[in-house]
């Protein structure tokens, strides 16, 4: 099976051939992605006119590139996947009429794909991970603890209440006066830095719900800049660290409270899957690392360059769910909200 995948729903406009064998295994034969971070980074965040702008102007090129580096023509493809959204729906709206009209005119299925399953499933891709498994999603404005059971079953254990991890260090760098994008430029501050200079809280540390909320550390780590000011190299670098710590050690207590309702609600997971920009974190990395040792599984995380947004992940979605025969008709609509699974109630 050969799929041609497409993801423009934020600032990366990409797209990317995979194949897939009888056995399921899977092969990444081409993923072009063109980042689009010196466009925005005058604005300090992404703009959502100018994402979509910048989409329209390369989609074409990065399909074309992503073809030819895979030696394909679009008759050979068993389908079309796009990301369909959650995301900025100009940007959404872009990439999904792409893989519309190349379906139609290729005579090919087309998969609209949900951006969040693309990165819950890139770990069959990239490991070969089996179902179920524990899946930390850590992308962009989402951060939730999910039981994946299978493609298109996914049960949400927690979530975060308020701003998300990718979130926090963002402001956090935009608060510290980093440049963007700000999260690569936390860590980068954070292993010069000392992590037990600030007492930053925890927050839902303990609690018996796996939830995530993170406003309270970006309001402390606000409060202590504004103690100390004006900052030097130094009190960036130590309050990076210390928001880095809080942030790790919130992470685990989660992520272990949500292996705990995983066993006792869907039995033993194969793997915790960590996936999403902030997997590309090292230091959240070799936290769930010792975690997943503590917890006799194995953690199971993308490269680097399929942590970020990318088409092989959609495309490698396509596959997933073009076995199953589940395809999408050309009235197939774009999202800007498309959860991968409902909250769970709260008592």
């Amino acid at each position: 099976m050969l799929v041609l995948g497409i993801e423009t729903t934020c600032d990366e406009t990409a797209a990317s051939v995979v194949s897939s064998e009888r056995d399921g295994h899977g092969e990444i034969l081409s993923n072009e992605i063109l980042s689009q971070i010196a466009d925005h980074a005058a604005y300090g965040g992404v703009v959502p006119e100018i994402a979509a702008r910048a989409h329209v102007e390369v989609v074409d090129h990065l399909v074309e590139r992503a073809l030819a580096k895979a030696g394909v023509r679009l008759s050979d493809l068993d389908g079309v996947a796009a990301a369909a959204g959650p995301g900025l729906i100009g940007g959404v709206i872009v990439g999904l009429t792409t893989a519309k009209t190349l379906a139609l005119v290729a005579n090919k299925p087309l998969v609209a794909v949900n951006h969040l399953e693309g990165h819950a499933l890139s770990p069959r891709l990239t490991d070969g991970v089996a179902f179920p498994y524990l899946l930390l999603l850590v992308s962009g404005g989402h951060t939730q603890l999910v039981a994946v059971k299978g493609v298109g079953d996914y049960v949400r254990l927690g979530g975060t209440v308020d701003d998300a991890i990718g979130e926090a260090f963002d402001k956090t760098a935009k608060m510290l006066g980093l440049p963007y994008p700000g999260g690569p430029q936390v860590e980068r501050e954070a292993e010069r830095g000392d992590p037990e200079r600030f007492a930053l809280p925890r927050p839902m540390l303990g609690r018996a719900a796996p939830d995530f909320s993170l406003s309270g550390l970006k309001t402390a780590v606000r409060v202590e800049a504004e103690r100390i000011a004006p900052l030097t190299g130094k009190d960036v670098a130590d309050l990076c660290a210390s928001f880095q710590a809080a942030v790790v050690d919130v992470v685990v207590d989660r992520t272990r409270v949500a292996l705990k309702l995983f066993r006792e609600t869907a039995g033993h997971p194969s793997a915790l899957v960590v996936a999403g920009g902030v997997a590309a974190n090292a230091t959240v990395r070799r936290a769930l690392q010792r975690l997943a040792g503590e917890t006799g599984l194995r953690l199971a995380v993308p490269p680097p360059a399929l942590c970020t947004d990318n088409g092989a992940m959609i495309a490698w979605a396509g596959i997933e769910r073009l076995r199953r025969g589940l395809v999408d008709d050309l009235s197939v609509a774009p999202r800007a909200r498309w959860p991968l699974a409902p909250a769970p109630a709260r008592a």
